[in-house]
């Protein structure tokens, strides 16, 4: 995905322009970026966990997935605070306004005392929705004695009705392969109307 706004921005940057690697699915979730979960990781394999093409560096489409800036639950915060908020990471890891941020920058200023900075969009997000639902509310709500009838909070319910739209979708597809024709995919201008040609 080419964080195109950002490219705009960092138009004299060497990376600018150029499109990242970065994997990144159609829905990304959860890693809380605050110092309880933060602290569980050493710098380096932080930065490894969340340098997602494995070239030694983080791109400003990394640092958007680590953020979870392009996360659905964001869909309505403003895009200038996202670019900001890259920006203001890039301010701080970026020293030589390269466009990436290397492991060696990332290495030397954590050890100078920097961190990444919280910028009240929510916890951030870099895996899939199983994934964050598990580490981010099942891991911390329930357990694996925790019987289907007592998943009843806000985040239970909206989980599983994600997987009964996913499964009505899935049969819908299935239905609509085995018809020879489905009507509804031919556009309106090749359909005949009711009393003419």
């Amino acid at each position: 995905m080419e964080c195109t706004r950002m490219t705009k921005r960092l138009g004299t940057l060497p990376y600018a322009g150029r499109t990242s690697q970065v994997d990144t699915p159609s829905s990304t979730l959860a890693l809380k970026l605050t110092g309880a979960d933060i602290s569980n990781f050493d710098p380096a394999s932080f930065f490894s966990l969340h340098d997602f093409n494995n070239d030694g560096s983080w791109t400003p489409d990394e640092v958007r997935r680590t953020y979870g800036l392009d996360d659905e639950s964001l869909k309505d915060a403003p895009a200038d605070k996202k670019d900001k908020a890259v920006l203001d990471v890039f301010k701080i890891f970026d020293p030589y306004q390269s466009g990436v941020i290397t492991r060696d920058q990332w290495m030397k200023k954590t050890s100078e005392g920097h961190k990444l900075p919280d910028f009240g969009l929510g916890p951030g997000h870099h895996g899939d929705d199983e994934y964050e639902y598990e580490i981010h509310h099942f891991e911390k709500y329930h357990d694996e004695n925790t019987r289907e009838e007592d998943l009843v909070h806000p985040e239970d319910i909206e989980h599983f009705r994600k997987h009964d739209m996913m499964e009505d979708a899935a049969e819908r597809v299935l239905r609509e392969q085995q018809q020879p024709i489905v009507e509804r995919n031919i556009p309106q201008k090749f359909l005949r109307k009711p009393g003419g040609f």
